[in-house]
């Protein structure tokens, strides 16, 4: 197990935070640490300029931001056109559509369009966004709020400490209660039991709701271990609702839970009992702790043995079907863990109503620790109802795989919101990304989509997003950056970036020229093998409203 040193603990100045409220298929695919906080003084945010009122209709510089790669661009009058090809789009849409998270009308924005007609795994619509109108609560009670990310329902903060003591149970439980059979006993921490789970979980263990009990991780923690490829079956993790899982803040090294290829994670909450993982400051003991905290650990990784396109050396490689035996690569954030195979359908298990908060650890550049990592997961893998909270890196990367995921929610993640590399080949529908406000890296997008700029690797990336509200917040160059040739369709979106100079979407080619340019090429121009050329054409934006540039 590696001891990896803390990147960076970044935090975000809650006068930001406050500032979101006022910002407002192809069918062939199978699916398609602990340590102390480091305190940052943030310095004063200037006095914002005013906002200049719309124009009635935006420019095509205002809506797409133009990058070069490898001498290769896509111009922003040909960005705008794809996606005015569209149905049912409106590009000079303004913030005041969206209080917050939440349209202000129960109209939807623009006029929908079924996304069940893309694939069955898509619940049918009739609005655009995540939230269909001020009322909605599908993403209530399972979540947790911060300053201007307020998802209503009467939801407690995500910085409470006393909200999560009492979530945990009373000081007098605690004292009573005795750790599980599998989990060793830590004593009290903050005057409840702290019950701390073996580094290598082995065989099957059950972490019940008890009161008065948290449990605790220290160290890098590994369900089973990786057994290749095409092992057998490992052992499963059973996490059931109302648990807390925290770090351990006593030693340095870097807290994270890792589920090796073959083993499985079990943790189903329900709306009103979510799983919650945080940092154990979350509970109390460092004065510093707040709204602003990130980075207290690193996250949750689950590997498996579904295809990715890019494979380490001497393993692939890879083709359309995804059919390559030896193609595997190591997952970033750690040191020799492995993830890919040719079982598309392949599952690690299930996350339903979790909480993942405060984590992401950049080790260094380009290899850092998420709130939710999938290398290779596969289209048995069932992810739904999951908020990232306060990342300090992105809050979900995807690497390869085919699994897909409903009712995510992304809030106030240092890097991008939802990033898929490697061949991903799946669906996403109600999706949230709502940025932190200041700070962020200069690339943090709402989502960022790519193949890793290796453009004719196969599986191609391939991504279907439905219902899906963007907040771009972040001074990156937009809110969608699309490029290395993945293939993507966006359906009943919303997208709004804040600040002027910030445009909606990105798109970017690092090969080809003219019609051939990758990313925007015809469908069956792209790399052929056996099965046939995969590519599916430029991409697709139906029923999506758009709020660029501050306007």
């Amino acid at each position: 197990m590696g001891s990896f040193k803390r990147f960076g603990l970044i935090l975000m100045t809650s006068s930001a935070c406050a500032a979101l409220s006022a910002c407002g298929g192809a069918d062939s695919v199978a699916s398609p640490g602990a340590g102390s906080v480091v305190i940052v003084q943030p310095t004063p945010t200037p006095a914002p300029s005013p906002t200049a009122t719309p124009t009635a209709n935006i420019t095509a510089a205002q809506f797409a931001a133009v990058t070069a790669v490898n001498n290769v661009s896509i111009t922003a009058d040909e960005q705008l056109a794809i996606v005015n090809a569209g149905t049912n789009n409106n590009v000079n849409g303004t913030g005041a559509a969206l209080n917050g998270i939440y349209p202000t009308s129960s109209t939807s924005l623009t006029t929908a369009t079924d996304p069940s007609t893309l694939n069955s795994f898509f619940t049918s619509t009739n609005y655009v966004g995540a939230l269909n109108g001020p009322n909605d609560t599908a993403f209530q009670g399972w979540t947790c709020n911060a300053p201007g990310l307020d998802f209503g329902g009467g939801g407690t903060s995500c910085s409470s400490n006393s909200a999560l003591a009492t979530y945990i149970g009373t000081t007098a439980e605690a004292s009573a209660a005795s750790c599980p059979t599998g989990t060793i006993d830590d004593g009290l921490v903050q005057s409840r039991k702290a019950c701390r789970l073996p580094q290598n979980i082995t065989s099957n263990l059950t972490l019940p709701k008890v009161a008065g009990v948290f449990y605790r991780l220290r160290g890098q923690t590994e369900v089973g271990a990786d057994l290749g490829s095409s092992g057998g079956a490992g052992v499963t993790l059973t996490i059931e609702p109302g648990v807390v899982i925290l770090n351990d803040s006593s030693e340095a090294t870097n807290d994270l839970l890792l589920v090796n290829r073959g083993s499985k994670i079990q943790a189903v909450g329900t709306r009103s009992l979510p799983i919650i993982f945080s940092g154990q400051f979350n509970l109390g003991g460092n004065a510093n702790f707040g709204d602003n905290t990130q980075g207290l650990w690193g996250g949750i990784i689950l590997l498996g043995r579904a295809p990715t396109a890019v494979c380490a050396t001497g393993t692939g490689p890879n083709n359309a079907a995804g059919s390559s035996t030896t193609c595997q690569l190591a997952i970033e954030g750690v040191t020799g863990r492995f993830y890919g195979g040719a079982n598309q359908t392949d599952s690690s298990g299930q996350m339903s109503y979790v909480q993942i908060r405060y984590s992401g650890i950049a080790i260094s550049e380009g290899n850092e620790l998420q709130g939710l990592t999938l290398g290779g997961t596969g289209s048995g893998t069932v992810l739904d109802h999951i908020q990232s909270h306060n990342s300090a890196d992105d809050g979900i990367e995807i690497f390869g795989g085919t699994t897909n995921l409903k009712y995510i929610a992304i809030t106030g993640a240092d890097d991008d919101g939802f990033d898929i590399d490697n061949g991903y080949r799946g669906f996403m529908q109600f999706m949230i990304a709502a940025q932190r406000p200041s700070g962020a890296t200069a690339d943090s997008f709402s989502t960022e989509i790519d193949s890793n700029n290796a453009e004719e690797l196969l599986p191609r990336t391939f991504g279907r997003y439905a219902n899906f509200t963007f907040i771009q917040t972040a001074a990156a160059p937009a809110a969608i950056r699309l490029r290395g040739g993945a293939d993507m369709t966006f359906i009943n979106g919303i997208v709004k970036s804040t600040q002027q100079g910030v445009a909606c979407v990105n798109l970017m080619a690092g090969a080809g020229s003219g019609e051939d340019r990758t990313t925007i090429r015809a469908a069956g121009r792209g790399p052929t093998d056996n099965n046939g050329p995969q590519e599916a054409g430029p991409p697709v934006f139906t029923s999506v409203y758009f709020s660029c540039n501050g306007r």
